[in-house]
């Protein structure tokens, strides 16, 4: 196919932009002083470390290391691994089903401590709301983390003005470390507002490590006679310093490389992209505000997520988290998304065409406009997002 001189210099022009930024998956972020660079390899370090009973690992939990689960790429990456959690509806509101350990399963135990055998928690027959939730990407997210709130307000704002029938919502949650009510930024439901608390929740609710702002341990299958018995590390497990390791280390990985060299159907897919709704949630640059981290204040950034709560109706998972109801969604970024095997919170899409014709509630216009595109057409928004 013959390009026009106007749509080969934009090719060009992105084609440069993209190999100006590339950098390997799970590299640190340009512009980091040694200081900072030593912390994120210290930090890197803590979050491949395999914990131990001996350490504070479990009763219960889903991995031995946060590379466990995140490692699709680089250290830090997503995975295929897709967690369970499970609820019910009790007198017309959602139950976490806390009594019986959820709502997230701990898949593992640690086995034998003192009296106690300590094994997997299982779905119980009393849920009527079970759901599956796939590991997430961490690339980039020290540059979400950095984006002032009020971004994140106006944007909604700008979205019920002007793209109503799509708009979304902040989910605004307190934030366990600082005590403030934030908007939330990480987690399939946006429910965690800030990297530390990421971490910290992260390092309770799959490790099963307690720290000074998430002191209390799971109880397995929610028999907490269990944890006063048996516990083999009473008490708090970690004083924070891994916490705040898995921190910076999230904080300076740098956003996914795009791929070098795109396709001109790449080109001709980012335009179907904007012409078909995409870009209504999947927002295609934000701006970070000011950073404590040089190399993370006021840069611009591409990470195709507006970061709102969605009503996607029958694609919702049924769990409801802080402001999202049980069909509410936050925005699935598109950076990295190449890497992916399975896609959706729960993993039910093998290909990018069976992710977009999942996609109800809000999502469905776009949908829509995909099933009426000629099949060219599709396959170009298709290798765009494989450029991605």
């Amino acid at each position: 196919m013959r390009r026009s001189p106007f749509a080969a210099a934009v090719l060009a022009t992105v084609m440069a932009v993209a190999s100006a930024e590339a950098a390997d998956f799970g590299a640190p972020i340009r512009g980091l002083t040694q200081t900072q660079l030593d912390r994120f390899n210290e930090g890197k370090a803590a979050f491949e470390a395999t914990e131990t009973p001996e350490e504070g690992l479990g009763p219960v939990f889903n991995g031995t290391s946060c590379a466990f689960c995140h490692n699709l790429g680089a250290t830090g990456g997503a995975s295929a691994i897709v967690e369970t959690r499970f609820g019910t509806t009790t007198d017309g509101a959602f139950d976490h089903m806390t009594y019986f350990g959820g709502s997230l399963i701990q898949t593992d135990g640690i086995g034998i401590a003192g009296t106690c055998d300590f094994v997997g928690e299982i779905v119980p027959p009393e849920a009527t709301i079970v759901a599956g939730r796939r590991t997430t990407s961490l690339f980039g997210l020290g540059l979400v983390d950095a984006v002032p709130d009020a971004v994140f307000v106006a944007l909604s704002n700008f979205q019920k003005r002007f793209q109503p029938e799509t708009a979304g919502r902040p989910n605004f949650v307190q934030s366990i470390s600082t005590g403030k009510r934030q908007v939330g930024k990480f987690g399939w439901k946006g429910q965690v507002p800030n990297l530390f608390d990421f971490s910290g929740d992260a390092y309770l609710n799959e490790m099963g490590i307690t720290t000074p702002f998430f002191p209390d341990e799971n109880c397995p299958q929610g028999d907490c006679d269990l944890i006063t018995a048996c516990d083999p590390v009473p008490g708090i497990d970690d004083d924070l310093e891994d916490v705040e390791l898995f921190r910076d280390f999230m904080q300076t990985l740098a956003p996914p490389p795009r791929l070098p060299n795109p396709s001109f159907a790449a080109y001709d897919g980012s335009r179907v992209f904007d012409a078909i709704g995409c870009a209504n949630c999947h927002v295609r640059t934000l701006v970070s505000g000011p950073s404590p981290v040089r190399a993370l204040g006021f840069r611009t950034f591409s990470p195709y997520s507006d970061f709102l709560l969605h009503d996607m109706g029958t694609l919702g998972d049924g769990i409801e988290q802080g402001k999202a109801s049980g069909r509410d969604m936050r925005t699935a970024p598109l950076w990295g998304v190449r890497l992916l095997t399975i896609f959706m919170h729960d993993g039910r899409a093998h290909t990018l065409e069976e992710a977009i014709l999942a996609h109800e509630g809000q999502g469905r216009f776009a949908k829509q406009r995909f099933m009426a595109l000629p099949a060219h057409k599709q396959t170009a928004l298709v290798a765009f997002l494989n450029s991605l």
